[in-house]
């Protein structure tokens, strides 16, 4: 119930300080650098170094991947049939094609299934959803833009990018015990990315921007929190026979609301683009290039 009662309460928090106008305009820039740079790589250091592998896990990661696939296939036939401008397309594709596993995710799953499974959502979120982010999602921004990313510029994302940084020495250090302290150091750090992210998300949400996106919205949430979860529900339990506490985390994930951390996680829109995106599809908070930390 504790759990509950602070993700509510630092969403509040964060709408009600962005209200006030006690914190400058871009404050979620510096909170988010802080969970990208410090929160969540400590939780990833201390979460996988426990994990157990099994085959199971392999549902979790290929569920953003499949996730944002069907995505654009559904958004790109929609397109065609209502004549959507190819930026709307793009930013349903880049928001209806990407759950926020991470700054609502992991809060989220700590909250209904516990601290234990976090690593789970973990795994989604950086092999799952960022590595999508960063390869698929730049490739559809690039396509529905002015711009271009190259192939160099997309591993150099991914390769320095610290939580996937993290995630890979924690790979390495499994066989290894962590020192008590050490342990707790890292739990401490960890421990503030749920409240954190969550003040961060209230600090970006602004519902008057939805005047005019509608439809858009209509659009993209019904994917998202409906159609693409009861897809990938009837897949992987309906066809394939999977069960268990991995998928069920899984498929809580994959019904979680649109990526607001996008821009956040390293997709560097170019600028003509993030005017049209924000135009277009002015809800989704996370297509400012200007809030993309390096």
């Amino acid at each position: 119930m504790s759990n509950l009662v602070l993700l509510f309460l630092c969403l509040v928090i964060g709408v009600v300080l962005r209200n006030s106008g006690r914190m400058p305009d871009n404050a979620h820039v510096t909170i988010n650098a802080f969970i990208i740079h410090v929160s969540l790589p400590a939780l990833t250091l201390l979460q996988i170094h426990n994990v157990i592998l099994q085959p199971a896990l392999m549902y979790s990661v290929a569920m953003p991947w499949l996730l944002f696939s069907g995505g654009a296939a559904f958004f790109w036939f929609l397109a065609k049939a209502l004549r959507l401008s190819p930026a709307t397309t793009g930013a349903l594709m880049l928001s209806g094609g990407l759950a926020n596993t991470s700054f609502v995710g992991l809060p989220m799953i700590e909250t209904f299934y516990g601290r234990e499974g976090m690593a789970i959502g973990i795994l989604i979120d950086q092999f799952g959803t960022y590595l999508v982010l960063s390869t698929l999602g730049i490739v559809v921004a690039s396509i529905y833009s002015t711009g271009a990313t190259s192939a160099r510029e997309i591993v150099k994302r991914i390769v320095t990018f610290p939580p996937f940084l993290a995630l890979l020495l924690a790979v390495v250090l499994m066989r290894l015990d962590y020192p008590a302290w050490f342990s707790d150091v890292l739990r401490r750090l960890g421990d503030t990315l749920s409240p954190l992210a969550l003040v961060s998300v209230g600090l970006q949400l602004r519902l008057g921007q939805l005047q005019g996106n509608r439809l858009s919205l209509a659009l993209g949430l019904a994917f998202k929190l409906l159609l693409a979860p009861l897809a990938l529900a009837l897949l992987y339990v309906g066809l394939l026979g999977a069960t268990g506490r991995i998928v069920q985390i899984t498929l809580f994930e994959a019904a979680m609301g649109p990526q607001i951390g996008g821009a956040i996680v390293g997709m560097q829109i170019p600028i003509e683009a993030g005017r049209v995106f924000r135009r277009d599809a002015g809800q989704r908070s996370d297509m400012k290039p200007a809030t993309i930390p390096n």
